[in-house]
């Protein structure tokens, strides 16, 4: 089973679209098609980014986006890199890509 980690991007296109590439990604998540890793510190970004006021996202909607992720995903604890980053907000699923062996799945 391909082994993967998901960007935010990916679950908040999913959130406001359930159409186009990031719903479809995310129904084959939650269907448990990938072996999908995170760590506290992912769960801890998706929930800062669900909850801006700006995207209007339901409590609901948030809590089903975080809950399908804990419920089919591996939480692992990576080591942090000390590879230069041009976002350092990104080590965190670099880092957990890495340490998990899996691919890192945005849209950009």
């Amino acid at each position: 089973m391909q082994r993967i980690v998901i960007d935010t991007n990916v679950i908040i296109s999913s959130a406001i679209s359930i159409q186009g590439n990031p719903a479809k990604i995310m129904d084959l998540v939650l269907n448990k098609k990938f072996e999908v890793y995170y760590s506290s510190e992912i769960i801890a970004e998706y929930i800062r980014v669900l909850a801006k006021p700006r995207l209007n996202f339901t409590h609901e909607i948030q809590e089903f986006f975080l809950n399908g992720i804990k419920r089919v995903g591996i939480l692992i604890n990576p080591p942090a890199s000390a590879l230069p980053m041009p976002d350092e907000s990104d080590r965190v699923f670099y880092d957990t890509a890495k340490e998990s062996n899996s691919i890192l799945i945005g849209q950009y």
